[in-house]
Order: structure tokens, then sequence, then C-alpha cells
């Protein structure tokens, strides 16, 4: 298997496994600082794969997803800021682009920019599980085992939370309505 293998690739598939580790042990923090962090860290692992497997739309984008995950933790909700995050998407797309399987890595920024700017619980998990799933299949077509099994389990764990969610929707309907609330007012503060 590793014989037919460049180097390149070789290299790019222990970056893929890097950020396998990174993305399991981000998703089972329960710090929200820590996992920011491990999230970054494992996105420059993905970068560096595929940089390494020559797809560089998915290599730009990836270093654009680092960008995102401050930007949209620290201003939620503007969809000022999220317009310029996806204008630069698809000027990074635009130059970059090499083949029609870079559409996958510009849907999953899209998905994924508008989940974590503009939606919150449920909403959020459906749009980053479809970006999971548009990355996933653009791993799958590059060839990089290490970034199929790390989005595959981040479809997994979205899938899994979301019935999670689902259910203590259903059993305690008054704290997710209060919670919708408090984070309307939040959005827009006049009574």
């Amino acid at each position: 298997m590793f014989d037919n293998m460049s180097h390149s690739v070789m290299v790019g598939q222990f970056f893929g496994l890097v950020a396998l580790v990174l993305c399991v042990v981000a998703f089972s923090s329960k710090q929200d600082d820590r996992l920011l962090a491990l999230l970054i860290s494992a996105n420059v692992a993905f970068a560096l794969q595929f940089v390494f497997f020559e797809s560089w739309t998915a290599a730009v984008l990836t270093v654009l997803v680092i960008a995102r995950i401050v930007l949209a933790r620290r201003y939620l909700g503007s969809k000022t800021v999220m317009t310029v995050v996806l204008l630069a998407s698809a000027l990074a797309a635009a130059l970059t682009w090499r083949s029609c399987v870079d559409v996958l890595p510009l849907i999953a920024m899209v998905l994924g920019t508008v989940g974590m700017f503009m939606l919150r619980g449920i909403a959020m998990r459906v749009f980053l599980g479809m970006a999971a799933v548009a990355w996933m299949l653009n791993n799958l077509l590059i060839g990089t085992i290490g970034g199929t099994i790390a989005e595959g389990l981040i479809v997994i764990t979205n899938i899994v939370t979301i019935i999670r969610l689902v259910r203590a929707r259903r059993k305690y309907p008054d704290v997710f309505n209060d919670a919708l609330l408090d984070h309307a007012q939040k959005k827009d503060p006049t009574p």
C-alpha cells in the first residue's frame, strides 16, 4: 500500500492522522477554550494535509476556517463579518480552483460559516454536520485516510448530539424556550 505512495502523499497522510487525533481530543473536551484551541490546531494539520495532497482550494479554505472559528466566536450573529468571510472564501476558491472536487470544500465552507455565525443548537449542528459530510467526501476523493475518518467522526458526533438535544428539548421544553428567548434578547435587546 505505502510502496505506491509518493513522499508528499505519505506526509499528507501523517498530517491527516494528526488532525484526526486532535479532533478526537478536541471533541472530548468539556472546556470551550480548550476545544477552540484544539480545533484550530486540527485545522492547521488539515491545511498541511491538503498542501501535501496538492488540494489547494481545500488548503486555503481550511486556513480561512481557522479565521472563521475565531471571528464567529467573537462576532456571533454578525451578517457583515459573515459576508466578509464568505467573500474571502469565494475569492480564495476562484484563485485556487483546479477541478470539480474543489466544489466540496467550498460547499463545506459556506455551510460551516452560515452555521457558526447565524445558527445555534440543533440548526447549527445540522449545518456543521452537512459541512463535515462535504469535507469527508472531499477527503475520500483526494485519498486521505485520517481526514476522512476525522470528518466521519465529526458527522457521527453531530448526529448523536442532535439526537441528545431533541430528547432534551422534548423532556424539558420550558428550559429550551427560555434559552431561545434569552438568546433572541441578546441579539436584539430592545423590549
